[in-house]
């Protein structure tokens, strides 16, 4: 089959079907006519280049009907399918304190003072690579949240994010997320994919966090196996501000993802949690970095993964100490469990450390499940797929124990499950 790619035209056709402002098409364009000259980001020892991960088609509005009895038991304040919002019940607190809640769309046309200030200009650059400029070119959907100063939310901010693979289309997100100085959010994210068609996701989400900030931020990712994808998270963190972050790679593709903390205000402060089951033949590439610039800033890393079947998990952990940032601390360690001799693992430390007075370590490793454990579960009845779930959990546990939201721990628990019977299916 012939992909029809995007052209200037295209742009053109989109922006005035859709009304969209001048200055993000021009934005559009600009990105656009750099896409030939970029490359694609490198990751140590993840090999994706090959894989059909360019999102190239036309821009398209995504006007396909849904089957709203697929999406009636979701129970969440933000449910998105395509470009399309269908649900959209926010709490009273938010309203009454002033908090931006829309869509791409809504909030190009009603706040552009937000997009024009925050949108790919602190915590990421449109042409910083071509996957970023194809992201710029051809954005579809997205949620722009915004919290006023001093607002500190009590109740958290649920949202579900589709990809719509029921016809192939490119699928191009963006979150916008910017907590103003004093202020604290709680985010729980989930995506997935509603259909089959082999489709592409480009997923770029910036996290913003102005001066003496708190965001906790959590997601749960369950692309589909047919999904070629690269998911992008970014924080920026300013004086004293915090972001914990805590993810669940729960995903059935091949995908990249790419976390970056930067830790550019002093005293900011990083948690960075990732939990990752790859199943099947996937492959799974996780670079996890934070970078202190600001002194007496903190950055740590926890990740832990299983592997099952053919399928493959690399994680990067880098921490990274610019000159300049006196007192700082970086922390990581990754943790990767093989229960197939046909699956392969990598944990990669990378300590960076241009300046002294700081503190950094690391620790990471790569091994089989404990023939032991499992000698001792299966001596006392139980069959070698169940002792192998209950070795799994237990290796996992240190991750998700860690997790600030119970409501986060269960649902992170309830897939873990699901992902290993599946996965221990395939093998």
């Amino acid at each position: 089959m012939t992909v029809q790619t995007q052209t200037a035209q295209d742009i053109k056709k989109y922006a005035q079907l859709t009304n969209e402002p001048e200055w993000f098409t021009k934005m559009r364009y600009e990105a656009h006519q750099e896409v030939a000259d970029l490359a694609l980001p490198n990751f140590q020892k993840i090999k994706y280049h090959s894989w059909p991960i360019n999102v190239t088609r036309k821009l398209s509005i995504g006007d396909h009907e849904l089957n709203n009895e697929e999406l009636a038991t979701i129970q969440a304040n933000v449910v998105q399918v395509g470009s399309k919002i269908i649900q959209h019940e926010l709490p009273a607190e938010f309203k009454e304190k002033g908090v931006i809640i829309c869509d791409w769309q809504t909030a190009l046309q009603q706040h552009p003072e937000l997009i024009k200030k925050y949108f790919m200009t602190e915590a990421t650059k449109p042409t910083e690579n071509r996957l970023n400029a194809e992201h710029v070119a051809h954005l579809t959907s997205g949620l722009l949240i915004y919290v006023p100063k001093n607002v500190v939310l009590k109740q958290p901010l649920t949202s579900y994010f589709f990809q719509d693979a029921r016809v192939p289309q490119d699928y191009v997100h963006h979150l916008l997320l910017i907590a103003d100085s004093g202020s604290e959010l709680s985010y729980l994210e989930n995506t997935g994919t509603i259909g089959s068609k082999a489709s592409p996701a480009n997923i770029i989400e910036e996290v913003i966090a102005e001066p003496d900030s708190h965001i906790k931020f959590a997601s749960v990712d369950r692309l589909g196996e047919n999904t070629t994808a690269y998911l992008n998270r970014r924080g920026y963190l300013k004086r004293n501000a915090r972001i914990d972050w805590s993810m669940g790679m729960m995903n059935d593709c091949n995908i990249v993802g790419d976390f970056d903390s930067e830790l550019v205000g002093e005293g900011s402060h990083a948690e960075v949690k990732v939990v990752a089951i790859s199943t099947g033949d996937q492959v799974q590439g996780i670079d996890t970095r934070v970078t202190n610039y600001g002194k007496h800033s903190l950055g740590n890393i926890l990740q832990h993964g299983v592997i099952l079947a053919r399928s493959s998990l690399i994680f990067n952990g880098i921490g990274h100490i610019v000159h300049g940032a006196r007192g700082a601390e970086a922390q990581q360690e990754s943790r990767v469990l093989m229960l197939s001799t046909k699956a392969r693992g990598d944990a990669n430390p990378i300590l960076l450390i241009d300046d002294n007075d700081v503190v950094a370590g690391h620790a990471a490793s790569v091994g089989r499940v404990d023939e032991q454990k499992m000698y001792y579960l299966m001596s006392r009845g139980l069959d070698k797929k169940t002792a192998e779930r209950l070795v799994i959990r237990g290796f996992l546990g240190p991750v998700l124990s860690a997790l600030p939201s119970k409501e986060v721990r269960q649902i992170l628990a309830d897939m873990i499950e699901r992902k290993l019977v599946n996965g221990q299916q395939d093998e």
